[in-house]
């Protein structure tokens, strides 16, 4: 539950229906009492973008929703404790798991209306996608899956044995510090350091990343309390979607990437497998942040998969 006083049962002005427009914006109320901030841009069809972890809503997805803006009803929204959605929240006890997402994403989907969605889901997104259609079958057409797994996903960070239990470790000792943590690793997450660490390692491509397009992913991950951020990233291991994935009836496109170290290949080539016509696109040297790396590779790809698959003219 929310740390900051209990909304009122009246909507809030950006609540209001607004008259249809190319950009639309609101907040949801969900049954535990949390606003959550949706954003729709565009007309048409439409298209839900599912962030990854700790990640904005105006972090990744701003060359996808420039390209789809002209044909559908791109829809960006903040995961509870993201970005506009309600902050403040106990950062120990709120409920972040990705069947909550599920739930809070037919909210927002229910709030812009238009029919059911086409997916698209990035790390931490593709497991939200991925249960929202098996909670919620009425609201999907298709998935987009990119640069994610199906569940149980520290198993399989970094593709070492040590990813859960260091994870653990360090909610573990967050907790024990309090908030604390935050000034401890605050100092850390505003230095060039990452930037330097994660071009150094090829977790971002070094020629094809650039700093100003990263950047927004650090600036709003230093505003997260550490707690919050350790148990959210647990979360993922909760989470098992793969046992039913055989189950899925609408069209899937899985996308992979070479140098993704967050999320081993094989991860999306057994999506392939396991889910009915599923099809995969590889992007060589892509990292993790493939989506701001090779945005019109992706682009050319979604948009043969909508045309061959939903009957949709690029």
């Amino acid at each position: 539950m929310p740390e900051t006083p209990a909304a009122p049962d009246n909507p809030r002005p950006d609540e209001a229906p607004l008259a249809p427009d190319d950009l639309r914006s609101g907040f949801v109320r969900t049954p535990d009492g949390i606003h959550l901030y949706w954003r729709a841009v565009g007309r048409g069809p439409v298209m839900a973008l599912c962030n990854g972890v700790g990640v904005g809503a105006d972090v990744f997805w701003k060359y996808l929703t420039a390209h789809y803006r002209e044909r559908y009803t791109v829809v960006l929204w903040d995961y509870r404790g993201h970005g506009r959605s309600d902050r403040g929240l106990d950062p120990v006890n709120t409920d972040v798991r990705i069947e909550r997402h599920a739930d809070d994403l037919a909210l927002v989907l229910g709030a812009v209306g238009g029919g059911p969605a086409v997916l698209v889901g990035h790390s931490m997104g593709c497991q939200v996608a991925l249960e929202t259609w098996h909670r919620h079958p009425d609201r999907v057409r298709a998935l987009v899956l990119a640069l994610g797994s199906a569940g149980r996903t520290l198993e399989t960070f970094f593709d070492q044995p040590f990813s859960l239990p260091l994870i653990r470790f360090l909610h573990r000792l967050s907790v024990a510090l309090g908030p604390l943590s935050n000034v401890l690793v605050r100092p850390f997450l505003e230095s060039p350091v990452p930037w330097f660490l994660a071009t150094r390692f090829t977790l971002v491509d070094p020629i094809y990343a650039q700093l100003e397009d990263m950047r927004p992913y650090m600036d709003h991950l230093v505003t997260l309390d550490f707690r919050f951020f350790t148990r959210a990233v647990l979360a993922l291991q909760e989470h098992d979607a793969w046992p039913w994935l055989p189950e899925i009836d609408v069209p899937v496109l899985v996308i992979a990437a070479e140098n993704d170290k967050f999320t081993p290949m094989w991860c999306s080539r057994r999506i392939v497998e396991l889910v009915p016509g599923a099809e995969l696109l590889v992007l060589a040297d892509a990292s993790h942040a493939a989506l701001i790396e090779q945005p019109e590779t992706i682009h050319h790809r979604v948009d043969r998969f909508l045309a061959e698959r939903l009957g949709e003219t690029p």
